[in-house]
């Protein structure tokens, strides 16, 4: 899992200095029942593709949204600050 992450804080970052944190995904609304609540942390997509990711970098401690191709681990556009 050797790649480059691009860090908005500190830059190009080897990826053994972040924490994969899942894939993006919306959070059940007020009310949601269990079931709902059990597919949002339990089932992911797991494509083999394009999608958003959660990382958290450890040395500066943010967490970034990272679009990464999950095939060959590139990096697609910016990450963004959250």
């Amino acid at each position: 899992m050797g790649f480059l992450i691009p860090c908005p804080n500190c830059g190009l970052r080897s990826a053994y200095e972040f924490k994969f944190g899942g894939e993006v995904k919306n959070e059940p609304g007020h009310g949601a029942g269990l079931c709902e609540w059990r597919h949002y942390f339990y089932f992911n997509k797991n494509v083999a593709g394009v999608q958003e990711e959660w990382w958290y970098h450890y040395p500066c401690q943010t967490w970034v949204i990272v679009t990464r191709d999950t095939a060959t681990n590139e990096v697609v556009g910016s990450p963004r600050l959250m």
